[in-house]
């Protein structure tokens, strides 16, 4: 399969005709390539999102949102395609990807159509004026997203910022293009108007770079890793632009003493291992009470060990590969690191080799560590693959200090029978997302994002249209 760029609403090769090759990590085999787009590419992608905003601006956001539920009943429709495309792309279960990203992908769009359609007019009565706050598309932005949740995150970032009338330029990750390029042939089939979303395919430094650089690009949404954010943070902010950076994570999961074990290790195991552990709000550092530390090690354990890791395309596999060979190396070396470090493997680390066609995919055995000191290395820095450390506090203040060891500070789960406890050790963690008794349970009307190194800004119902808006005040004297 060889995809093209999507821009003016066909699909047109690479200015320089030059192509990469897209993996699936399961098998190792090429599965399609792709194009090494250029700032000449990224060029021609504004200039269609420019020539195509003058239109779209000026519909009735009623009419825009028309348009959000045609793509998502499109989407619908095709909701198999996306979670087998998917799946090859990243080599997630087949059964996640129906389950989390082709449906997500869909309720993006609808939340979002929902959500603009019961937006309240801000108005601000004075005694002797009304102050009226109105909204404005911010005009052609960007968007760079991630190959975790390729098309859950490219929607979640499209669906406001058409929605409040913007044009857009993305770039998706090179190593998972295959679900934006449909993305683009479901917008062909129901007619969506050409150039109001654009796609460039290529690596960071060149599409991307170019994206970042552009000065009629005028808000850039990024998510990824904490250091390409500081790249990306570094090249907008001089210019000015609107920025939204989701970045990385190093989150804790709390056990405290008079939790529920057998359904708090259940929780932080789902927590640590979904997706490979290969999602920014996974839970790699489990905190446990230590009067309960080792029945509740026990029942994590077998939890972790009854997962089933395989053929991403089997309903029945729990844990696929990672997204590359190469960032198996970083994890596997990051389990040696450990090993140095003083920590002891309780549960696999090692890579996993399985019969064809997977025999030469990125498998590697969920990992659990105990042993390791709070600050090292693998306890703080963020290795995003399926490996979590075990550590024992004493007291409630020192399971929050642990937790906020690190640089990072976006998400966590406090795990108890006492709500009322749970909460107020979660309001004491440097986290931008906290859940008590569970864990990546969403409500897409709130804030979304992290503090610390973990990003800037929030996403999610009203912040998601105040990024993709300029916000004006009006103030009408009365007579």
């Amino acid at each position: 399969m060889q995809i093209e760029n999507f821009i003016g609403g066909e699909f047109i090769a690479p200015l320089k005709k030059n192509y990469l090759e897209n993996l699936n990590p399961a098998t190792g085999k090429i599965t399609s390539k792709i194009p090494s787009s250029t700032k000449e590419d990224v060029e021609m992608a504004v200039k269609a999102a420019q020539n195509a905003l003058p239109n779209w601006s000026q519909l009735s956001i009623d009419e825009r949102i028309i348009w959000l539920r045609k793509i998502a009943n499109a989407l619908e429709s095709r909701k198999e395609d996306v979670a087998a495309l998917e799946s090859m792309d990243t080599g997630k279960p087949i059964s996640l990807a129906k389950r989390v990203d082709a449906a997500r992908s869909v309720s993006n769009f609808e939340f979002f159509a929902e959500h603009a359609e019961n937006l309240i007019e801000l108005n601000y009565k004075m005694s002797d004026a009304t102050n009226y706050v109105t909204r404005k598309p911010v005009g052609v932005v960007g968007l760079i997203t991630p190959w975790n949740l390729p098309l859950y995150l490219l929607t979640w970032k499209i669906a406001p910022a058409l929605v409040m009338g913007n044009t857009i330029v993305a770039k998706p990750s090179e190593m998972t293009p295959l679900t934006a390029n449909l993305l683009c042939e479901i917008l062909t089939s129901i007619e969506f108007p050409e150039g109001v979303i654009n796609i460039v395919h290529g690596l960071g430094p060149s599409a991307g770079q170019s994206i970042l650089e552009h000065p009629n690009i005028k808000a850039i949404s990024f998510t990824g890793g904490t250091a390409t954010g500081k790249i990306v943070a570094q090249t907008a902010a001089p210019m000015f632009k609107k920025l939204s950076l989701e970045l990385g994570g190093k989150n804790a999961t709390i056990i405290l003493d008079d939790a529920d074990l057998p359904n708090a290790a259940k929780g932080a195991a789902r927590a640590a291992f979904t997706n490979s552990g290969q999602v920014c709000l996974c839970g790699s550092r489990i905190l446990v009470a230590d009067n309960i530390y080792d029945e509740f090690v026990t029942l994590l354990i077998n939890e972790v060990e009854s997962m089933t890791i395989g053929n991403p395309s089997d309903e029945n596999t729990d844990i696929g590969s990672v997204i590359s060979s190469e960032h198996m190396e970083k994890v596997l070396s990051y389990i040696e690191l450990a090993k140095q470090e003083g920590g002891k493997i309780s549960v696999g680390g090692s890579k996993l080799t399985l019969p064809p066609p997977n025999a030469d995919g990125a498998f590697i055995e969920p990992t659990l560590i105990e042993g390791l000191a709070i600050d090292s290395r693998c306890a703080t820095e963020e290795i995003f693959g399926p490996v979590a450390s075990i550590h024992r506090f004493i007291t409630d203040d020192e399971a929050i200090e642990m937790a906020n060891i690190t640089e990072y500070g976006l998400a966590g789960s406090v795990w108890t029978s006492n709500p009322t406890r749970g909460k107020s050790v979660a309001e004491r963690i440097d986290s931008g997302i906290l859940w008590v008794n569970t864990w990546l349970h969403r409500d897409l009307r709130t804030p979304f994002g992290g503090v610390k190194s973990s990003g800037v800004g929030r996403e999610g119902g009203d912040w998601s249209l105040n990024f993709f808006s300029e916000l004006s005040n009006i103030c009408v004297k009365e007579e």
